[in-house]
């Protein structure tokens, strides 16, 4: 029989509902009953103690709130009887050690993949089409149209056929399709268009310089094509100097266009097709090759999180990173306001000081400008959030934080820095979705474990973004934009290393070109960049 309540930590005081609950049910929990005060829906969650004004509500073994009033044993927390609370962190308070997961029979194994010169290796092969500057959006987006329309495969959705069939007045199942095979089969092209790169400060365009010279420099992209205007804020030297600091001596092609040197948009398109096809031809000589797991830099991610997603989603995630770390590969947490409340065990994994001192800074100066601009980390949770069980920040938080894993924190990088360590990083970004995944991918990844409880359709124009939900019920509901789902752990029937498992053999998979994500095969291709102290 399904448990109805579970208790994450030993030491906590609060139990998750499992199932949905009714005023007057009587629970048998730890050799007790428990009377259900209030209707309770799955993913919220049931004092297992009598809380008092200001006593301290504890889960995941941290601070998670304090009471706002009294709440009864058994009746459920709200954001009116709650209110986000986390402890205060000064620096390290004890050594940290840390036992590495059993990778015996992962040690041999190797995925497909694109090896670059730097030593890098990439699991897609793309060639890049990016603006410095939005006036250069139109022009990318006409390229987009005349690159897609002869390069690659462009199936007809049902949608287009649909209205097709609407202006001919034809039945649906009358309208002819047209499909044609691409002209290469060994390389993506890929289009980023922004609203950034001129305007506001200064601070901005070099904030994006890095983050495209970030896209430029990861594994899975061959090379690029890069449009400036001329005038704006976003200079080609900046952009280069970017470049050049991530990696001075980078090997790959990258073609720069400045329309006010060029003369006409006509001539200017031109010259870039040209350029640009003969170079996509040659890079599509690239081919697969085997490289080992450590070759694998992914990045850990949620959005549209719900009370499940720190039971099953996000401790599958921390396990399948505790796994890679031990292989010498990568794993990079980020969204660090979805870190408040969990800064201590973060700051004692740090193995070097120097980290955990910057860890601390860039929180309280993410903290300060978000509060500078009348908002606090406290209003982190999203409507989506609070419905599904998530009640405050420092709650959503410590089930957040389970995506790290147990690993030592190897290094800790502000926005647009490169990852150089192999184990597990972390990078701070907003915790808005799409924001956090950008960068994730500027920063070096190759991968990323998406996990949701709601359901979110986010992809990456040059990284896979494997989308995991927290429960069955989403996978079901959403198939299209789920990749794994981890509701068997909710139910008992895996554990969380069991699930771990499956989770990196399908990641092989997406990383041998074997499997492609429901984001990729959606084409969903977002790219939001941050501009600092204005987004969560």
């Amino acid at each position: 029989m399904q448990n109805k309540i579970i208790k994450v930590n030993s030491s906590d005081n609060v139990a998750v509902a499992l199932i949905n609950l009714k005023a007057g049910e009587v629970v048998a929990f730890e050799g007790e009953n428990i009377t259900i005060l209030s209707d309770t829906k799955s993913k919220h969650k049931i004092a297992l103690k009598k809380f008092e004004p200001g006593d301290r509500i504890i889960m995941y073994s941290v601070l998670v709130g304090t009471a706002n009033e009294t709440i009864e044993k058994g009746d459920v927390l709200t954001i009116n009887n709650v209110k986000h609370q986390s402890d205060k962190v000064f620096g390290k308070t004890e050594s940290f050690s840390w036992t590495a997961p059993d990778v015996e029979k992962w040690k041999n194994k190797t995925f497909l993949g694109y090896h670059r010169e730097d030593g890098q290796v990439g699991i897609e092969n793309v060639w890049l089409f990016f603006p410095l500057v939005f006036c250069e959006n139109r022009n990318i987006e006409i390229l987009k149209e005349v690159f897609e329309k002869e390069l690659l495969k462009q199936k007809e959705s049902s949608h287009q056929l649909l209205l097709r069939s609407l202006v001919s007045g034809e039945g649906e199942n009358e309208v002819k399709t047209e499909t044609s095979k691409n002209v290469f089969d060994n390389i993506d092209v890929k289009f980023i268009t922004h609203p950034g790169g001129c305007g506001g400060i200064r601070q901005d365009s070099e904030s994006l310089a890095k983050l495209l010279a970030g896209y430029v420099n990861n594994p899975n992209v061959a090379g690029a094509t890069v449009l400036s205007l001329g005038c704006q804020n976003l200079q080609i030297s900046i952009f280069k100097e970017a470049l050049k600091a991530i990696n001075p001596d980078l090997k790959k092609p990258v073609l720069i266009y400045e329309q006010q040197q060029m003369g006409t948009v006509d001539e200017m398109l031109s010259a870039i097709v040209k350029d640009s096809f003969e170079a996509i031809k040659k890079a599509n000589n690239t081919e697969r090759k085997p490289a080992p797991l450590s070759k694998l830099k992914v990045g850990l991610e949620c959005g549209g999180s719900d009370g499940f997603s720190g039971i099953s989603a996000n401790p599958t995630l921390g396990a399948v990173s505790d796994l890679l770390v031990a292989l010498n590969g990568t794993a990079v947490l980020a969204e660090f306001p979805e870190l408040c409340g969990v800064e201590q065990e973060l700051v004692n994994r740090c193995v070097n000081d120097s980290d955990g001192e910057k860890f601390l800074a860039l929180m309280k100066a993410f903290e300060k400008s978000v509060v500078d601009a009348g908002s606090g980390f406290d209003m982190n949770p999203s409507p989506g959030n609070i419905k599904d069980g998530l009640i405050t920040d420092a709650m959503k938080s410590a089930g957040a934080a389970k995506k790290g894993g147990t690993s030592p924190v190897q290094s800790v990088l502000d926005y647009g820095e490169y990852i150089y360590k192999p184990g597990l990083n972390l990078l701070c970004t907003p915790g808005n979705d799409v924001e956090s995944t950008t960068a994730l991918v500027g920063s070096g990844v190759n991968m990323v474990l998406f996990t949701t409880g709601l359901g979110t359709p986010t992809g990456n124009p040059i990284a896979p973004i494997i989308k995991v939900s927290s429960n069955t019920e989403l996978a079901e509901k959403m198939p299209d934009i789920i990749d794994i789902e981890t509701g068997a752990v909710i139910r008992g029937e895996k554990s969380i290393e069991q699930m771990a498992e499956e989770m990196l053999e399908f990641m092989i998979a997406v990383a041998s070109g074997n499997i492609q994500t429901k984001a990729k095969l959606l084409n969903q291709n977002d790219f939001i960049p941050w501009r600092r102290g204005v987004s969560l």
